[in-house]
């Protein structure tokens, strides 16, 4: 598989494909849906793309500092809801996974909270370590190392089920909050009006390396997972696209999240 060419780059849109030179991209939640919203886009986030397969979903971790009062996650959001608008939560960016997280929680639990933009998941998490921020919600790959270090708390994956990685953290239905499932997913795609027999090709290939077992194991490691045979189909991803777009875009547009 090949990452697409980049037209007008920039770090918001990594992997924009440009449809006159035919290449294909590989994007995810942010690149694929959020940005639809919270940017003035010169491509239509359905309309320019023609799906070919769902590869992996990323859920992620509600951590804490250490030092946090709260054991478990009951306890965290009871703490949320005794400092209203004092806890300080990190993000890498407005728009951020981590930041709509943090919004889907807040809204979630009727709690506010104060979102702190960083630079990226490595400088937030230094703050948190250091007890400079109170929480986060974060890809295992960068807070798994520190929850194993015991220098921050972990509280619950916001997934249905456990994470291989990390199989001593509760969901967040065991954890007391059903249904706050939140993953930044990846997928493939290729530009508008590729032909038919292209994409299954290419869908054929995304397929079989993800039913190779060294893959599925570093994807593991990595806190990805694979999506059931039946979901890494080009219709499968196109439903799923259109149903991420129509839970989040509401949700952005009425937590006033914008990018100008």
């Amino acid at each position: 598989m090949a990452r697409a060419s980049v037209c007008n780059p920039d770090r918001y849109s990594a992997i924009i494909s440009c449809s006159q030179n035919r290449s294909f991209s590989i994007g995810d939640s942010s690149t694929q849906v959020v940005n639809g919203a919270v940017y003035k886009l010169q491509h239509d986030v359905l309309k320019d793309f023609e799906p070919v397969a769902l590869l992996v979903s990323n859920p992620y971790l509600v951590v804490a500092r250490k030092t946090m009062p709260a054991n478990d996650l009951k306890g965290l959001i009871a703490w949320l809801k005794a400092n209203p608008g004092n806890a300080l939560v990190g993000t890498s960016g407005v728009g951020s996974p981590p930041h709509l997280g943090g919004v889907l929680l807040q809204n979630a639990t009727a709690t506010r909270m104060q979102f702190v933009p960083y630079r990226g998941g490595g400088p937030y998490m230094q703050d948190l370590v250091a007890g400079q921020i109170d929480m986060a919600i974060d890809n295992p790959a960068n807070s798994l190392p520190q929850v194993r270090a015991g220098t921050i708390k972990a509280y619950a994956v916001t997934a249905k089920s456990r994470m291989a990685a990390a199989p001593d953290i509760p969901t967040v239905d065991e954890a007391g909050l059903p249904g706050l499932y939140f993953s930044n997913w990846k997928a493939l795609w290729a530009p508008a009006r590729t032909p038919k027999d292209v994409i299954a090709r290419l869908n054929g290939a995304a397929v079989a390396a993800l039913a190779d077992k060294t893959v599925r194991a570093r994807l593991a490691d990595l806190g990805q997972e694979i999506y059931p045979r039946d979901q890494q189909t080009p219709e499968a991803l196109a439903v799923y696209q259109k149903a991420e777009i129509e839970k989040w875009w509401p949700i952005i547009k009425a937590a006033n999240i914008k990018v100008e």
